[in-house]
């Protein structure tokens, strides 16, 4: 792991919650496609975030969702914004985390993120369009409601380059969502009870999944049921749960 200091290329909004952060590391870092960095708050005080970009991005590139005033997230834009003001750098611990996407693996992956666990599926994706990789790849993104997704289009473009995946975004409460669900066609529900309806048995694939941890415990028992072998699911929030 190492400390590096970055700078502020872009603070954008994805939707009125989820904000899209492009860092410019001092130096080349390296990482793997799937792991995570701390952004420093203080010595004391360092806050985890996944990495959104492909380790070959010259970019770094996070997606905080920050969803409450004075939340542990939106301190770290308010950070971001009153760093990028007065053009000081911040700083990053990377890389972090042991669920990363292993690259030596030929079986079929499974990609799962729900609502800004899409940014830790979004690094893996993009590096396997780079490689050009022939895996069966299917690509899961739950969202509760229609509002909070964000870059369908290009997500579905990127993931359209790989011979063999599928990218399947699934809306969870469309009825609720008055204001956005016109038009919707795509899987609505719970996004793993999609997974489990569309592929006959799990136990053929890799398996990655991000999201809030009492989701991916849930997931994770269900997935089982499905005949997932845990040896071959891959989550961080495992060590938490």
């Amino acid at each position: 792991m190492n400390t590096v200091s970055c700078q502020i290329m872009s603070l954008t909004s994805l939707t009125p919650h989820v904000f899209k952060v492009l860092l410019k590391p001092s130096e080349k870092v390296d990482f793997i496609a799937g792991q995570y960095l701390n952004f420093v708050m203080d010595d004391e005080d360092k806050r985890p975030f996944s990495i959104a970009s492909s380790p070959n991005s010259e970019l770094i590139e996070l997606q905080i969702g920050a969803f409450i005033a004075d939340s542990y997230p939106m301190q770290v834009i308010e950070r971001i914004i009153a760093s990028q003001a007065e053009d000081k750098p911040v700083t990053i611990e990377i890389p972090l985390g042991t669920a990363q996407l292993r690259t030596e693996s030929d079986r079929p992956l499974l990609l799962l993120g729900g609502g800004t666990g899409f940014s830790y599926i979004k690094s893996m994706f993009e590096y396997l369009v780079e490689q050009n990789s022939h895996r069966h790849i299917m690509v899961y993104w739950g969202l509760r409601e229609l509002s909070a997704a964000y870059e369908l289009e290009e997500t579905a473009a990127m993931i359209a380059k790989l011979p063999h995946a599928n990218f399947i975004p699934v809306i969870e409460n469309v009825a609720e969502d008055t204001s956005n669900n016109d038009g919707w066609q795509g899987k609505t529900g719970l996004v793993h009870q999609a997974v489990m309806h569309d592929i006959i048995s799990l136990e053929p694939y890799d398996i990655y999944l991000a999201g809030r941890f009492d989701m991916v415990g849930l997931i994770r028992s269900d997935f089982i049921e499905h005949g997932a072998l845990v040896e071959h699911m891959y989550a961080d929030a495992f060590a938490f749960i």
